[in-house]
């Protein structure tokens, strides 16, 4: 699918967040589809390998958030981020601030596709798409990131880790608009890790993906996040293993017994990027890796 071919659905442009929400309610009232889009970057994928029988994308109205002011920007105050749901991958990577206090949305971020893609894609996007392969809610799973959706009823925040139910389901309603989200920040300079297993480094959909952020002192862990794309029908956060790590002497930590952990917490499909039996073993290894590396 091209841009030229956006010339079959009805297109609006949201000029306020308001209008956005009141729009969206009208539309959710009559059970009718809406596309918010803003970089595009899945759902052009999507309606180029959709069946071209299929009714939904002929009555959907797309609707251009990409310069919705209210839905960009991104914003450190002490140790909490907030970006906005509109903001783009390219973005994040220029923003000084950002890239220092958290390196691990930065380095995220140069794997997200080429630069073109970089340029559309956004944070708001993937977790909208709800793909279980999308690199950018892995990360924002390992920091336990807080989503602030709006509707016409007002705003809510959602934490993620009641955000998604099942593939590519989860607790927004409708007609809520994804505002913003929010990150309480580890200390500057606290550990993180970010692997991306594939056939490529960037521009391929990953095999499996590791987002890992730490809080250490005193040999111990008092902050433990994890995110992993790829291996579930939803981003997995391994509670097993957050529980196994945190608080414990980082020391004492048996690799047999992390391995178990992470076995118990993901049972990876076979698809056609890869096998279950191998995303397991590369989970394993790299949750190993993150925990060899702070200790």
């Amino acid at each position: 699918m091209t841009v030229a071919d956006l010339a079959g659905f009805e297109m609006k442009r949201a000029t306020s967040l308001a209008d956005l929400c009141s729009l969206l309610a009208e539309r959710t009232a009559r059970n009718e589809a809406t596309v918010l889009l803003a970089g595009g970057t899945d759902w052009m994928v999507e309606q180029e390998m959709r069946k071209p029988a299929d009714p939904s994308a002929s009555t959907a109205v797309v609707v251009d958030v990409s310069r919705l002011g209210e839905l960009r920007g991104i914003d450190l105050a002490g140790d909490r981020l907030r970006i906005g749901a509109a903001t783009t991958y390219l973005e994040m990577r220029r923003h000084a601030e950002l890239c220092a206090r958290a390196p691990m949305l930065e380095r995220m971020a140069r794997d997200v596709g080429a630069e073109q893609i970089q340029a559309r894609g956004t944070l708001g996007g993937n977790l909208a798409t709800a793909s279980p392969a999308a690199d950018g809610v892995a990360a924002l799973a390992a920091y336990d990131a807080t989503i602030v959706v709006r509707s016409v009823r007002g705003e809510r925040r959602i934490a993620f880790g009641e955000l998604q139910t099942g593939y590519k389901k989860g607790t927004r309603a409708g007609d809520e608009v994804i505002v913003a989200i929010e990150i309480d920040l580890p200390p500057a300079g606290s550990p993180w890790i970010w692997r991306k297993i594939g056939t490529r480094r960037a521009q391929a959909i990953s095999k499996v993906a590791l987002a890992g952020v730490a809080a250490v002192a005193g040999g111990r862990c008092s902050r433990f996040g994890l995110g992993m794309a790829s291996v579930a029908a939803v981003t997995a956060t391994l509670p097993s293993v957050r529980k196994l790590v945190l608080g414990a002497p980082l020391a004492g930590l048996d690799h047999a017994a992390i391995d178990a952990a992470v076995a118990a917490d993901i049972t990876p499909l076979d698809d056609v990027r890869s096998t279950g039996p191998y995303r397991l073993h590369v989970a394993k290894a790299a949750v190993r890796g993150f925990v060899r590396q702070l200790g």
